[in-house]
C-alpha cells in the first residue's frame, strides 16, 4: 500500500493525485489548500469540469439528508475556488441552482477516505479524465509530476486501521504525578502518527487487572491548559490515579480533536463560538461525531503484554472498542476534570449526545444518555462504538 501512503502526503502538500479504477482515471485535489491557479491547471490538464465530493455529514449541514456515505456534486457551471471552499466547510452555505447530487462511486469514496486519513477537510475535487486527456496525464505520471494509486488500494489502506505498530524508542521520564514512569513510543506503519505508552510503576507489581487510560492528544488542553475542555486535568489526574493504584499504563494517542486533527479542531472551535455544540460543529466541516480508531490502543496493549484491564474512562465507546478487540475490561473507573463556565456545555454535550458517563459530575442522576450499565459486557459481545 505504499502508493496510497504516499498519496496521503501529496494531498497534505496540496498536490493532485490520480486514482485508477477499472481502467478509468480520476484526478483528485483536496479543497483544503486549493487556489485558483491549481484549479485552473487541473482543468487545463484534464479538459474536464470537476465534481465536488462531500461526506453525508457535510451534506446534512447543507440541509440535505443522504443515505450514501458520500455524494458527488455535479455543476452546470464550474464554481470558483472561493465557492468551493464555502460549500466544503462554511456554515450557512447553500447548494447553487442546478447542481446534481450523485452517490459517490468507488473512486470518489476513496478520495474522501484518503483526505480524512490525512486529517484534511473531507472535501475533494474529482476530475474524470476523458480519453482525449489520457496521454497528457500519462506524461505527467511518467515524469513524476503526478502519483497514481488504485482506488481499491486506497480504500484497503483506510479500512486497515493503523497497521502493525513499530516500537521505536523508550526512556525513563519522571513525572510530577508518577516519578517512576517510562515513555515507550510506537509509530504507525504509514509514518503519519506516533503514539506513546506511559508505563507507570514496576510491571511486575501491577494489579492483575492493569489500570489503563486511553487519552487522545489535546494540544490546547494538555499543554496550554485550555478552559474549553477538561483534557489536561483528565491527563494529569489519570497519571496520578494509575500511580496510586500500583501502576499501569496511560496510552497517549495521536488523535487530536476526536480524530479530525488540530486544524479541523480549531475550525470547529470557531463554529462553537458561533453557538454550535462540538458535534454539530464537526458535522459542519464534514466529520462524524467521533473519527477515532481505538484499534491502535489494542495493538499497543498487545505489544505491552496486557490483556486484562481496569479502564479509567467516562466513555462507553472506549470500553466497547477494547472489548471487541478481545481485551478483558473487568472494571471501569471514572476520571473527571473540573466543571467550569467555559467547559460546562462541552461536558453536557458529551453526556447528552456521546453518552459519556458524566451524570455524577454534572449532578444529573436521571440523565438516561449518560447512565452506566450495572456491569460491563463480556469480551466480544459489546456493540458498535
Amino acid at each position: 500500500m505504499r502508493q496510497a501512503e504516499r498519496a496521503i502526503f501529496d494531498l497534505r502538500r496540496g498536490l493532485p493525485i490520480v486514482l485508477r479504477h477499472q481502467g478509468a482515471q480520476t484526478l483528485v485535489l483536496a479543497v483544503e489548500g486549493l487556489c485558483d491557479a491549481t484549479l485552473s491547471a487541473a482543468s487545463t490538464l484534464t479538459g474536464a469540469s470537476p465534481a465536488l465530493v462531500l461526506s453525508r455529514h457535510r451534506m446534512a449541514a447543507l440541509g440535505h439528508v443522504v443515505t450514501a456515505e458520500a455524494v458527488s456534486l455535479v455543476f452546470d457551471q464550474q464554481p470558483m475556488e472561493g465557492e468551493l471552499r464555502a460549500l466544503a466547510w462554511t456554515r450557512g452555505a447553500a447548494l447553487p441552482h442546478g447542481v446534481q447530487l450523485v452517490d459517490a462511486d468507488q473512486t470518489n469514496l476513496a478520495a474522501l477516505r484518503l483526505l480524512a486519513r490525512a486529517q484534511l477537510v473531507p472535501a475533494a475535487l474529482a476530475f474524470a479524465v476523458p480519453e482525449a486527456a489520457r496521454s497528457a496525464v500519462e506524461h505527467e505520471l511518467a515524469g513524476g509530476q503526478l502519483l497514481a494509486v488504485e482506488a481499491d488500494e486506497a480504500l484497503r489502506l483506510c479500512r486497515s486501521g493503523p497497521g502493525l505498530l513499530t516500537r521505536v524508542s523508550e526512556a525513563r521520564v519522571p513525572l510530577a504525578e508518577a516519578e517512576n514512569s517510562r515513555f515507550v513510543l510506537f509509530r504507525e506503519a504509514d509514518g503519519v502518527h506516533e503514539h506513546v505508552a506511559i508505563v507507570i510503576g514496576d510491571p511486575g507489581r501491577w494489579p492483575q487487572a492493569v489500570p489503563v487510560r486511553l487519552h487522545s492528544s489535546c494540544l490546547t488542553g494538555d499543554l496550554f491548559g485550555s478552559l474549553r475542555c477538561d483534557c489536561g486535568e483528565q491527563l494529569r489526574r489519570g497519571v496520578a490515579a494509575i500511580n496510586e493504584q500500583g501502576g499501569g499504563v496511560l496510552l497517549y494517542l495521536s488523535q487530536e480533536g476526536r480524530g479530525i486533527g488540530l486544524a479541523n479542531k480549531l475550525r470547529a472551535y470557531g463554529l462553537q463560538d458561533e453557538g454550535l455544540d462540538t458535534i454539530d460543529a464537526d458535522q459542519v466541516i464534514g466529520f462524524s461525531k467521533d473519527e477515532r480508531d481505538f484499534r491502535v490502543a489494542h495493538e499497543m496493549l498487545d505489544q505491552l503484554g496486557i490483556a486484562k484491564v481496569m479502564l479509567l474512562t467516562n466513555n462507553p465507546s472506549k470500553v466497547e472498542a477494547l472489548q471487541r478487540a478481545g481485551i478483558n475490561v473487568v472494571e471501569r473507573q471514572a476520571i473527571y476534570g473540573d466543571v467550569t463556565r467555559q467547559n460546562e456545555r462541552y461536558l453536557q454535550t458529551k453526556a447528552d449526545r456521546h453518552g459519556h458517563w458524566l451524570h455524577d459530575l454534572l449532578s444529573e442522576q436521571d440523565e438516561p444518555a449518560s447512565a452506566e450499565p450495572e456491569r460491563l459486557p463480556a469480551p466480544g459481545t459489546a456493540g458498535g462504538a
